[in-house]
């Protein structure tokens, strides 16, 4: 029994340096929240300033909205990888040994997801979208209304 023990923390502590070193190239790569957010355009590329042009409008206020979309993502997947981390780290050293610092980090990414879910669930309620959710039998999109 315990050596089960002692090959799932070795277990534990190999997923914990793949999801740090995962954590990492996310972030230092081009999909990190912080590159992401700085690949703009302008509406001048579309069509020139000042120019009416209704379709290079509606283009651009669709490339603002997916470009505020991927932003969130990449910055939601980062904390949860991160979120994912210290639940690892906790398992591994047992609870009541983590440090002040990360139980805090935890419960603040935490709040800040839970919060990004009820913001995106309020918007879904307010425009009457559809909301897609995973079927647990098949694992397949279904809509639900």
């Amino acid at each position: 029994m315990a050596g089960d023990l002692e090959r799932g923390v070795d277990a534990l502590r190999k997923f914990r340096s793949r999801i740090d070193k995962l954590l990492t190239e996310l972030e230092s790569g081009n999909g990190g929240s912080s590159k992401v957010a700085l690949e703009r355009v302008s509406r001048g590329s579309f069509s020139g300033t000042n120019l009416p042009f209704a379709e290079a409008d509606g283009f651009f206020q669709q490339y603002n909205r997916v470009h505020k979309a991927l932003v969130e993502l990449s910055k939601s997947l980062g904390d949860q990888i991160e979120m994912l981390g210290i639940a690892v780290h906790a398992a591994d050293v047992g609870f009541d040994n983590v440090e002040n610092d990360m139980r805090r980090r935890f419960h603040e990414i935490r709040a800040r997801l839970d919060e990004a879910a009820r913001a995106e669930a309020k918007r879904d309620e307010q425009t009457g979208g559809e909301k897609k959710v995973l079927d647990r039998d098949r694992d397949l999109p279904t809509d639900m209304g």
